[in-house]
C-alpha cells in the first residue's frame, strides 16, 4: 500500500516548527522535505526566482537533528529529501561544487531519517526549470550522465536512492530519456520520481492514455516516489493542484498500483489554495485511487 504526503514548500512559514505544525494540522503523515523549509531566511520561492541552487551550503549535523526531531514530534515521516540543483549548469565549476553539496546530503540521510534524495536533471539555462535548445544535445546528456554517475557512487556507499524527475524543460524531458539515463548510469541507486503532469510535450495531451501507459511500461520497475499534481495544457505545465486540471487520475493511480509501488504519493502545486483547498486535493486523490491502494 502507498501513503499520501506533501512537499514541505507548500507550507511556507516563518520557522521550521510552524511549517511542520501546519502540515500536521492537515493530518499529513509524510513529506518530501525541501531544505528551504528549514532555512526560512531565504524562502524557497524567492531562491528559485533568483536562480539559486536549492541544495545550498546549509547542511550540518545540528540542522539534520533539528529537522528529524521536529518531524518525529508530529509523527511525520520523511519520504525523501530534496537535493535539487542544476546538474547540467553551463558553469562546470558550479555544477561540480553542487555535486559536493549533494554528496554531503547523501551522507546526512541517516541523520535526517530518509533514504531517498530527489533530483532535477537540469537545463543549460542558469535557472534549471527554464528551457534551452542545447538540452537536447548529446553533450548535455553526457554531462548529466557523468554527474549522476559520480553522485550514484556516493549513494551506493550509503544505501541511498537518487530519484530524478523528468520535466519538459529539462535534459530528461521524456520518459524515454528517463529510461536512457537510468540505463546509461547503470546504478541500482538511480531511480525516478513519477510525475505524469510533467511528461506531456506540446501537442501530446490528446495522447494522454497512451503516454501514461508508455511511462509505466518504461519505468514501472524504477519508481522511488510519485507526485500528484495537475495540468490544464501540455508543454510547460503541471502548475495545478490535484483535481484542478485534466490529468486522468483514475488511470494514473491504477497504473501506479499495478506497478507494485508502495511508497509515498506527494501532493504539491497547492500554494494558491486555502486550507480547505489543500484538504480537497487530498480528498480527491483518495477518492480517485483504486480500493486498497492508499493507507
Amino acid at each position: 500500500m502507498a501513503q499520501l504526503g506533501v512537499l514541505t514548500s507548500e507550507f511556507e512559514r516563518p520557522s521550521l516548527e510552524e511549517t511542520v505544525a501546519a502540515i500536521a494540522g492537515h493530518g499529513i503523515g509524510a513529506v518530501q522535505f525541501q531544505l528551504g523549509s528549514a532555512v526560512p531566511s531565504i524562502p524557497l520561492s524567492a531562491a528559485l526566482q533568483r536562480g539559486l541552487d536549492v541544495l545550498g551550503p546549509h547542511l550540518s549535523p545540528g540542522l539534520c537533528d533539528q529537522i528529524r526531531q521536529q518531524l518525529a514530534a508530529r509523527g511525520i515521516a520523511m519520504a525523501a529529501v530534496d537535493g535539487t540543483f542544476n546538474m547540467v549548469h553551463p558553469d562546470q565549476e558550479r555544477r561540480w561544487a553542487n555535486l559536493d553539496h549533494l554528496r554531503r546530503l547523501v551522507e546526512y540521510c541517516p541523520a535526517l531519517g530518509t533514504s531517498v534524495v530527489t533530483l532535477c536533471t537540469g537545463s543549460r539555462e542558469d535557472i534549471m526549470w527554464h528551457r534551452h535548445p542545447a538540452n537536447d544535445t548529446p553533450e548535455a546528456m553526457a554531462d548529466l550522465v557523468a554527474v549522476m554517475k559520480a553522485a550514484a557512487q556516493t549513494a551506493e556507499e550509503h544505501g541511498v536512492t537518487l530519484a530524478f524527475e523528468p520535466e519538459v524543460n529539462n535534459v530528461v524531458n521524456t520518459t524515454q530519456k528517463a529510461r536512457q539515463l537510468i540505463d546509461e548510469v547503470g546504478s541500482p541507486a538511480v531511480k525516478v520520481v513519477m510525475d505524469p503532469a510533467n511528461i506531456f510535450q506540446a501537442g501530446e495531451l490528446p495522447q494522454m492514455q497512451d503516454k501514461l501507459h508508455e511511462a509505466f511500461r518504461l519505468l514501472s520497475d524504477d519508481i522511488a516516489l510519485a507526485h500528484a499534481k495537475d495540468l490544464d495544457h501540455d508543454g510547460e505545465a503541471g502548475h495545478l493542484g490535484a483535481g484542478e486540471g485534466l490529468l486522468d487520475y483514475p488511470l494514473y493511480l491504477r497504473l501506479l498500483q499495478g506497478s507494485g509501488f508502495g511508497g509515498t504519493v506527494v501532493l504539491h502545486q497547492m500554494h494558491h489554495l486555502s486550507d480547505a483547498g489543500v484538504d480537497g486535493c487530498f480528498a480527491f486523490v483518495r477518492r480517485e485511487a483504486p480500493a486498497g491502494f492508499l493507507v
